[in-house]
């Protein structure tokens, strides 16, 4: 999913911050234990995420997509000391591994970890946020997107994970998913209510700050 060779990718982590003990083990329990444990953000995307959670100094994060909770661990870094993030998921599966993970954090206190489809748990949140990360289920972007659009404060990011999907959506010939990521990308592109630009962090994050 790395869009650039490991050399350099060990060169960028052996630059930027270290993991804490607490990620090295849930990114360490999640390859060892969890299906497609490529979908934890790990080290570097994680130091990215806790970078600019902490350049917007959130009292309100929602996170879709939770996985193992390595992403909201770091997101949940930049919290104000009154922060609250809520983290959505629907995976009842992991939910012992996640609120394990959680109960080991200094953030536990103001982590809201719901299970549920998020069309409906979106709508049960009164809140107005700071930073949104969207890391769920790719086809469902858009819909998120336009959930979440009016909730965010003016000057509030909305940050969208796996946009540059291994790379494919430079193919002229795509598959279902890849048409997918690429109608979403061109969707953010087209509406002038946001500035934004593409991280090729990791398989790209889409940095979208609300006008």
């Amino acid at each position: 999913m790395s869009l650039i060779n490991d050399d350099l990718q060990d060169l960028l982590i052996a630059y930027c911050e270290p993991e804490s003990e607490l990620l090295q083990h849930i990114d360490r329990e999640t390859n060892l234990k969890v299906l497609m444990p490529r979908m934890l953000s790990g080290h570097y995307q994680g130091r990215v995420l806790s970078m600019l959670s902490k350049m917007v100094s959130p009292k309100r994060i929602l996170e879709i997509g939770t996985f193992t909770g390595y992403a909201t661990l770091c997101l949940a870094e930049g919290l104000t000391k009154d922060g609250i993030l809520y983290t959505l998921d629907v995976n009842e599966e992991l939910e012992d591994m996640v609120r394990g993970n959680f109960a080991k954090s200094a953030f536990n206190h103001q982590i809201k970890y719901i299970l549920g489809d998020a069309n409906s748990t979106i709508n049960d949140l009164d809140e107005i946020f700071d930073i949104v990360f969207i890391d769920a289920d790719k086809k469902n972007n858009g819909t998120y997107y336009d959930l979440i659009f009016d909730r965010v404060r003016p000057g509030g990011i909305i940050i969208v994970d796996n946009v540059l999907w291994s790379g494919k959506v430079l193919q002229e010939k795509q598959d279902k998913d890849t048409r997918n990521i690429t109608s979403f990308n061109d969707k953010i592109a087209d509406d002038k209510r946001v500035e934004k630009l593409i991280l090729p962090v990791r398989d790209g994050l889409f940095v979208i700050r609300k006008l």
